[in-house]
């Protein structure tokens, strides 16, 4: 029955994210590039300051602090997209895929920025005074009552996608890992991960700020530790590896176990869509979490999102991605199944190969402590995604049966396949990102407005 399932997801999924989808995602972050006059490269040392709490004001509406509201976001997008998204990528469009994740990053900068303008400035306040926004929201007021059938689709394909990508996603890795390295059953894995989320989420927007400020610098640190350890000890190789990842992105072949007809269209395939997978960009999500900022002013919030992707993937997804290539790892063939490693099996193996000289066959441990913390944080702040949506689309006395229904997804993705849930996060991703798309180029005009407005003023000038 699953396999069945999973071969009619694998073909819903290689259609919805053909040549239209990733034209769409990846033009669209270059025209908005142009149209905001490159902001991710002109603005981001002020985007750091607004960061650092330049601008805070306790004062102004709002649920969180502006590094609050990027830590959340990040915990949702610093997930298993970091650690199993690129190794997939990789296994399946080879080192090529990386260049294409960095592409998809850069461009996607100004995606996030715009859309996370445009969820603060069209947010709503709720009657218990907690701030609601995102692509239904600006879509709805923005657009018109007329839209409201788009706003609607954005905020039903939300709901569904919270319970893929950040959550049987994040869980299937954990149980996956956990199986392979400790012999941990995967229904115990999936048990404890329910029960602690439950716990954690009906805190709400204030409580899951708390917890990502905390936790995202923590564990960004660890991980990223573990691979400037790697590169350390195999700089001389670092050169040789961007050189191929250059020359894979237009020349690609192979990668062992992955596909046989290497063409650029599957390597960009792939690359732009595991950079969505961990960035975001585009999507729709990352505005729910950002119209919660305490600001007057949207093009702040704006400003701050759009160092996500820059974290996210130029950052970390970068790091996993040199990892593997360094070692060789994308070139590895199980002796037992003659394939090649894939998901978060194959960085670990990397990581193992590239650390052996200090840490001997311990290294892959990096991983496997990284990953249930990555997975977690991302699962809390979708969950907190997802209950934006279902109070927008039922109102708020639906969000304990949401809530049950997530926690309980947590678990069955721990016990499904591989392949199934990744098809499944990868239908849900592209479906949330068609509305939100087009509500963003709908609304560019007030976007351009607003950004004019804001630099204008001498009190927002960055010094």
């Amino acid at each position: 029955m699953l396999e069945s399932v999973t071969r009619i997801l694998t073909a819903v999924s290689d259609f919805l994210w053909g040549l239209p989808l990733i034209v769409l995602i990846l033009g669209g972050g270059i025209y908005l590039t142009f149209l905001t006059r490159f902001i991710q490269l002109r603005h981001l040392r002020h985007a750091f300051d607004i960061i650092r709490g330049r601008y805070d004001d306790p004062r102004d509406a709002g649920d969180i602090n502006h590094f609050q509201a990027l830590s959340a976001a990040l915990s949702a997008t610093i997930g298993i997209g970091n650690i199993a998204g690129v190794a997939t990528a990789i296994h399946v469009g080879g080192p090529g895929a990386l260049f294409w994740m960095w592409i998809s990053a850069f461009v996607g900068m100004a995606t996030k920025y715009a859309e996370c303008t445009l969820s603060h400035h069209f947010r709503d306040f709720k009657a218990d005074g907690s701030a609601a926004g995102g692509a239904m929201y600006f879509i709805e007021k923005g657009l018109g009552p007329r839209w409201k059938w788009l706003a609607t689709s954005f905020a039903l394909f939300t709901v569904i996608a919270s319970m893929g990508s950040p959550n049987v996603v994040q869980s299937n890795t954990v149980a996956g890992n956990l199986r392979g390295d400790l012999g941990v059953p995967t229904w115990l894995t999936g048990l404890v991960l329910t029960g602690v989320l439950a716990l954690v989420i009906v805190g709400g927007i204030k409580r899951i700020g708390k917890v990502a400020s905390r936790l995202v610098p923590v564990m960004t640190v660890f991980y990223v530790g573990g691979a400037l350890l790697l590169f350390t000890l195999h700089w001389r190789l670092i050169p040789a590896a961007f050189a191929l990842i250059f020359h894979e992105a237009f020349h690609p072949t192979a990668a062992a176990g992955g596909f046989l007809g290497a063409t650029v269209a599957l390597t960009l395939q792939w690359g732009i869509k595991r950079g969505l997978f961990s960035n975001e960009a585009g999507q729709g999500s990352a505005p729910i979490a950002h119209a919660a900022a305490k600001t007057k002013e949207a093009v702040r919030e704006g400003l701050v999102a759009m160092v996500g992707p820059l974290i996210d993937t130029l950052v970390i997804c970068t790091m996993t991605g040199l990892v593997i290539v360094i070692t060789d790892a994308w070139r590895y063939l199980d002796p037992q199944t003659g394939e090649g490693l894939n998901g978060a099996m194959l960085t670990s193996y990397a990581f193992m190969q590239g650390l052996r000289p200090v840490m001997g066959s311990y290294g892959k441990y990096i991983v496997t402590l990284a990953i249930p913390f990555y997975a977690f944080s991302t699962s809390v702040t979708w969950s907190y995604y997802g209950d934006r949506a279902v109070d927008y689309l039922w109102g708020p006395q639906a969000r304990t049966v949401y809530r049950w229904v997530f926690v309980t997804f947590q678990f069955l993705g721990a016990i499904w396949s591989l392949e199934l849930v990744w098809n499944f996060a990868d239908i849900t991703l592209g479906l949330m990102s068609l509305p939100n798309l087009i509500g963003v180029f709908a609304l560019s005009g007030v976007l351009v407005r607003l950004t004019k407005d804001y630099f204008s003023r001498k009190q927002s000038r960055t010094r």
